[in-house]
């Protein structure tokens, strides 16, 4: 026998007990379990209640007159989790912001600009290292302003500049309003005589004919030594024109703007579509006041002479229209079954190309700056790449997370940090990432620090 007789009641007893306490169990109500996704609602990985509190921040700039309006429009894996416009469109005239209203993108525009030279590049009609002086002849013979005990010398340039240093701001050319080439500048027409150095709106001159001018005068650093920003993207928009036959404008509209749907995109607006360009604001003592008219404030991109297509400063568009173009960037090159860029050429755009020439923490490809080290910009993956604009817009695409965010504003001076704030909230409320997580590995006697993404 398995069992001694005397155990069976011991067993019985034991049993009973237990059932006893399972009906007294369940006599009682059932605990509830909470449930993260039940009390906190989430769109794409976003909690629903952390993106509210940008709304609130949004709101409290426009009434503490930090802002006067932005639109702001953040995609995840193409669908949409935060579209706003707050605020005033044009405050004096009570029109309030829509999220169609056409902003100045200022150096945005430098994006579609190096994306057309690099069409070019992939037809065979130029490469990196073509001399630029092949399509504007001022540049065989490029100098470079060096200062000395005495003052400033003007000496010859060590080298050929190329394409591809004007795509990396690498070819050692500024805006012209540096000391030591201001006055230089201001005569021929550009640096401080072109607004706050950037801006050909209101030039009679085609781009080209300015940038000829630009060839003959002294840049600041030898090519290929130093990251410099200035017309390095101006002059690439003139090279489209000569390589291609078509003017930038024509260019950018046939081969990008127009097949992409970017219907709002344009170098000059539509005079029938004047209302939707939104009023530019100048915050730079604390209260915000409506921007002068002209090259400093309101610009001439209606009523100008429409003749100059600045390839580095020039165009207005909307935010759903510039998160279009970047959505082309991020699906290496490819939208609607239409390729526009071959993915190898949208991984030069979004790499490295300059060692540390901009920074150990940041990097500039041909035509967007990158993140190199998680923390540089924020809470934005290593690989994210954007830019920005002169009168205060931004964008950034992450491609770890699957993001593109865009933010529009149209204020010079900007005087707010209402974009940092923007960017830290969004990624805040990012609370289901892509498994993103930093390791650090021991490698001799120094640390690699790597970011680890998992399907």
């Amino acid at each position: 026998m398995p069992f001694a007789s005397s155990s069976l009641p011991r067993c019985a007893i034991a049993l009973a007990g237990v059932l006893l306490a399972s009906a007294q169990l369940s006599a009682q109500p059932a605990p509830r379990l909470a449930s993260p996704r039940a009390s906190k609602p989430l769109r794409h990985g976003f909690a629903i209640d952390r993106l509210a509190r940008i709304d609130s921040m949004l709101d409290a700039a426009v009434a503490q007159e930090e802002i006067g309006g932005a639109v702001a429009l953040v995609l995840r894996d193409d669908q949409v989790v935060y579209e706003r416009a707050v605020g005033w469109s044009d405050r004096e005239a009570q029109r309030r912001m829509t999220p169609d209203a056409v902003f100045r993108i200022a150096s945005q525009s430098k994006a579609l600009t190096s994306t057309a030279l690099l069409m070019l590049l992939e037809e065979g009609r130029l490469t990196l290292g073509t001399p630029v002086s092949r399509f504007l002849p001022s540049f065989a013979r490029t100098t470079v302003a060096t200062r000395t005990d005495t003052g400033v010398a003007i000496v010859p340039a060590k080298r050929a500049i190329m394409i591809g240093d004007l795509l990396t701001h690498t070819a050692g050319i500024s805006y012209g309003t540096d000391a030591s080439v201001r006055a230089r500048y201001e005569a021929q027409g550009l640096g401080p005589a072109a607004g706050r150095g950037w801006y050909t709106a209101d030039k009679t001159d085609p781009i080209c004919t300015t940038m000829d001018r630009l060839g003959a005068l002294p840049f600041v650093a030898q090519p290929g030594e130093k990251w410099v920003y200035g017309y390095n993207t101006d002059v690439l928009g003139c090279i489209v024109e000569r390589a291609s036959g078509m003017s930038l404008d024509a260019f950018l509209r046939s081969r990008i703007t127009q097949p992409l749907g970017m219907r709002d995109t344009h170098f000059f607006l539509p005079v029938a579509q004047r209302h939707r360009l939104v009023t530019v604001y100048a915050n730079d003592s604390g209260r915000l006041r409506r921007a002068p008219d002209g090259a400093r404030g309101q610009g001439h991109y209606i009523d100008g002479p429409r003749i100059s297509f600045a390839g580095g400063a020039g165009l207005v568009s909307t935010a759903r229209d510039y998160a279009r173009f970047l959505q082309m960037i991020a699906h290496g090159g490819r939208w609607n079954g239409q390729q526009y860029l071959a993915p190898h050429t949208v991984a030069l755009m979004t790499t490295n190309q300059v060692d540390t020439l901009h920074g150990t923490t940041r990097g500039f490809g041909l035509g967007f700056e990158t993140t190199e080290r998680y923390g540089a910009t924020g809470s934005s993956s290593v690989g994210t790449f954007g830019w920005g604009g002169a009168y205060g817009s931004n964008y950034k695409v992450d491609p770890a997370e699957g993001l593109v965010i865009v933010f529009m504003i149209n204020q010079l001076p900007s005087g707010t940090d209402v974009i940092e704030r923007f960017q830290t909230m969004l990624y805040s409320a990012l609370v289901e990432a892509r498994a993103h997580r930093l390791r650090k590995i021991s490698a001799g006697d120094r640390l690699i620090e790597e970011t680890v993404h998992t399907p």
